[in-house]
């Protein structure tokens, strides 16, 4: 058998160009092949004349995130890296690997002399906020070896060599806070340069840098009011010499043809206004329109490689239907509640005015436009009647299923002539999960959905109003099924950088991040359990799934400072009792203007989740080998958990707050521990959701424990029934009404067809599809059990009315899958092993079974009495 590892890969990124460290881990996987490595050699090439050296044997099993075994790249250095195996006892190695290419960004201040350059005008004086755009005319006069773009920009930014656009990134440089951290990317722009006349271009919009953003009408400025372009283009010749071309006083600007834009309000574009030649050296009107820009400052310290994947359209949606309404306006429905935006294609006279607005719902047979509060999310495109033009907005994002079109010059739309383009983090998607129920099936299509329209450069909370933040709580709880779907943990542990620097000196995490100075909805900040904890919580999970023990160095101390916080708030009685909370956020029970008032209280959660943060952080010390640090918060662990027991729990394991929320924290965080207490609790929690018809009774908070603290208290039936249960509230009811992502409400859209009238409804919110962890896990049965997927458990508990299920993980180390059937009393059971990986097969009534990688198939004899009521007739 020919045995080859794939290409190695560096950090958490998709390539290797303009990497941000000097000694990036490296890992490769041994795709086909159920071995396990032995021992494994790295070859590095280096330069132009393919300097190499070699690590020689290395004996062990690492395969994933293994130090750079050879001395630092420079700034701009490329290196090529292959690896090759010894597996099984094996005596000769594998074949080596493809080379994997790494090349470095700039690493140093000292390599940056660009400078933040803009229009001159007053730009942000009120009703004269029109984007601009600046360009550079150059020579290039020696043969060209290689060139790269690095750039970065005060607001958003694209860029054009020679007419022709440089990537296909989408709202570059993302958001980050700024004033600490600007992410520049780096192109390979060698194609597009030729020798003699060059121009580079760059679009300006103001993006999250200086545009309208947060609640109540948002706030301006947030970071700055210029809007600015930072550019180093570097070409090196054949001679082995550089021509340098960065953004200085030398460039120019003009008005852009863009006449308003906003992430919020969408954008205007005057095709009227543009010349399509504008950043290539032979436009006809060199000069004409094009002043001196303004040089403006930046601490190039601050400048930052990218830690994961940029925002890229990943895919296009063809409308589903087309209406023609009153006043030739057009209605088209997506079938799909995504976020994107429109491209159209049309041939108009001059003049001609084509309005885009967007919605996620319809109401009465209009646009729901009230969800979106403030943000009035249109665009519009004023043609020159030069003949047919594609356009699309540049610097805005919406979240929609449904369109309407106003001023199409023509009575049809022509097919392709509008498309929807999906724009999100391009993320590599690793997980999949199908059963034999459809209404689960789209409820997981919605939970995916959900992840890529609010995976935009952050884990935002809703894609489509004035809002779009990085809510730390909605994230802590939905962690664990991003993590299974996309490979997130780059993009992930980057915004945890932003949570270190956006906490307050006395330990307090924000609500969201980044923050918006001012906001007076959450002035001043304050500390909130389940929120707060995604310091300790979100890194423990990424590196249980992702297997990387230096995130966990990275983001130990703002989990410490946050316990630290959470037991000072406590003091002596151990119990978080004052302060301002969350609570268990939408619990249905609560009113439509008053969502924290949920039934479970909000002190009994705050202590909880403190016990559960302290017992992470001991963990991550113990992993990362601070063992006072980790016996230090063991101790209070426990401590908080004995004095949780002594305020809200009974000896025999009833609560003092009867709720669901409340059994499934005492359950699900270990604050309940004697097994006939924990028997008790979970007997009533499922007697508890019984007596509610199986119906939700859960927030934000419950939510996503409640099946796993059912189905451990020996109630899986139970976890069936709310999972299948279709009546409001539950998972299903949104399905039943055509939903096509999750709710953030459980009644978003009541039966009758009718919004909910709370002032914070969104259709597109992943947070309480948090279940789709425990469908992975437990539905088709695929857990790890040890970081990285290194060990597996394939563990399937059919229930309810399913009677099939499989999902697939693009582990770390390769694929891992599981598919199951019940076929009258027997169940059979395939399952994958990745390369590197063990196993353990674990089958209703029969003892778990060790697995080495590759494919197993294996059946179990199942009795009546081991599955709920609704199969056990079926299986019978």
């Amino acid at each position: 058998m020919r045995v080859q590892p794939a290409p190695v890969s560096f950090e958490h990124l998709r390539s290797g160009l303009g990497i941000g460290v000097s000694a990036p881990r490296l890992s490769w996987t041994l795709p086909g092949h159920p071995l396990i490595q032995d021992a494994y050699e790295l070859e590095i090439s280096r330069g132009r004349d393919g300097e190499t050296s070699c690590t020689g044997r290395v004996s062990g099993s690492e395969q994933r995130l293994v130090a750079w075994p050879g001395r630092p790249l420079a700034s701009r250095e490329r290196a090529g890296v292959r690896v090759r195996v010894w597996t099984d006892g094996a005596p000769s190695p594998s074949e080596w690997s493809e080379p994997g290419v790494v090349e470095a960004g700039l690493l140093e201040p000292c390599d940056w002399v660009a400078a933040p350059v803009g229009a001159a005008w007053p730009e942000d004086a009120e009703g004269t906020r029109r984007p601009s755009r600046v360009r550079r005319d150059f020579e290039l006069t020696r043969p060209i070896s290689r060139a790269r773009l690095y750039i970065t920009a005060h607001g958003l930014y694209e860029a054009e060599i020679n007419g022709v656009r440089v990537g296909d990134d989408a709202l570059s440089p993302g958001w980050t806070v700024y004033p600490q951290r600007l992410r520049y990317y780096t192109y390979d722009v060698t194609e597009r340069l030729s020798l003699g006349a060059n121009t580079i271009g760059g679009w300006l919009g103001d993006g999250w840098y200086r545009g309208k953003y947060g609640f109540d009408g948002g706030t301006r400025n947030i970071y700055g009011t210029d809007q600015s372009l930072i550019a180093q283009l570097e070409v090196v010749h054949d001679d082995g010499s550089t021509t340098v071309v960065a953004t200085d006083g030398t460039w120019s600007a003009a008005p852009s043809p863009i006449t308003e834009s906003g992430l919020y309000e969408g954008e205007i574009f005057d095709a009227r206004l543009h010349d399509p030649a504008w950043s290539t050296p032979d436009r006809p009107d060199a000069d004409a329109g094009w002043t001196a820009v303004a040089v403006r400052q930046r601490d190039v310290r601050t400048l930052v490689a990218p830690q994961g994947p940029a925002v890229r359209c990943t895919e296009e949606v063809a409308p589903v239907s087309i209406l023609r309404r009153d006043g030739g306006r057009l209605l088209l429905d997506f079938g799909q509640n995504l976020v994107g935006r429109l491209r159209i294609t049309l041939d108009a006279p001059a003049d001609t005015v084509v309005t885009l607005r967007h919605a996620e719902v319809l109401e009465h047979g209009e646009l729901a436009v009230r969800p979106l509060r403030e943000a009035s999310s249109t665009d519009v495109y004023v043609s020159d009647g030069t003949g047919p033009q594609t356009w699309e907005p540049r610097f805005t994002l919406h979240g929609f299923r449904y369109a309407e079109i106003d001023g199409w010059p023509t009575a049809q739309l022509d097919p392709g002539a509008v498309v929807a383009r999906v724009y999100h983090t391009d993320m590599r998607r690793t997980g999949w999960f199908e059963c034999s129920d459809p209404l689960v099936n789209r409820l997981h299509e919605n939970v995916v959905w959900s992840m890529r329209g609010n995976f935009v450069d952050l884990p935002t909370d809703c894609p489509q109003r004035d809002e779009r933040l990085g809510w730390t709580g909605d994230i802590q709880v939905f962690a664990p099924t991003a993590a299974f779907l996309y490979d997130c943990a780059g993009m992930l542990d980057s915004w945890l950088v932003d949570v270190g620097i956006e906490q307050l000196p006395d330990g307090t995490v924000p609500w969201y991040v980044p923050v918006i100075p001012g906001e007076p909805m959450w002035t001043p900040i304050q500390p909130g359990a389940a929120w707060g904890d995604v310091s300790t919580l979100t890194p423990w999970l990424l590196y249980q799934r992702f297997g990387d023990a230096d995130l966990l160095r990275r983001h130990f101390e703002t989990g410490k400072k946050w316990v630290d916080l959470m037991d000072r708030l406590a003091g002596p009685t151990r119990l978080w009792d004052t302060g301002f909370q969350l609570g268990d956020w939408l619990d249905p029970a609560a009113p439509p203007d008053d969502p924290a008032s949920g039934r479970t209280d909000k002190y009994l959660i705050a202590t909880a989740y403190f016990a559960w943060s302290a017992r992470h952080l001991a963990r991550i010390a113990q992993t990362i080998g601070e063992d006072l640090q980790a016996h230090r918060y063991k101790t209070l662990a426990d401590q908080v958990a004995s004095a949780f027991r002594a305020r809200w729990a009974h000896p025999d394991g009833l609560m003092r707050v009867d709720s669901p929320t409340a059994y499934a924290l005492a359950l699900q965080f270990e604050l309940i521990t004697s097994p006939a207490a924990r028997k008790r609790a979970g007997d009533r929690l499922a007697e508890l959701v019984l007596a509610d018809d199986a119906k939700i009774a859960t927030g934000f908070v419950g939510t996503p424990l409640l099946c796993d603290a059912l189905t451990e208290a020996g109630h899986i039936d139970v976890a069936y029934s709310l999972l299948l249960q279709t009546q409001c509230p539950s998972w299903l009811y949104p399905v039943t009404q055509g939903a096509t992502t999750i709710w953030e409400r459980w009644d978003s859209m009541r039966p009758d067809g009718s919004l909910n009238p709370g002032g914070m409804t969104s259709f597109n919110h992943y947070a309480l599809g948090a279940v789709a962890d425990w469908l992975h896990r437990v539905v088709a049965g695929l857990e790890a059990t040890s970081p990285g997927y290194r060990t597996i458990r394939f563990r399937p508990r059919p229930g309810g009315r399913i009677i099939s299920a499989k999902a697939r993980h693009e582990t770390p180390y390769g694929t891992a899958a599981i598919s199951w059937e019940l076929v009258a009393d027997t169940l059979n059971v395939d399952v994958t092993v990745p390369a590197g990986c063990t196993a353990e097969l674990e089958l209703p009534g029969q003892d778990p079974v060790s697995l080495a990688p590759g494919t197993h198939h294996a059946s179990a004899r199942i009795s009546a009495g081991t599955l709920s009521p609704a199969l056990a007739g079926e299986a019978c």
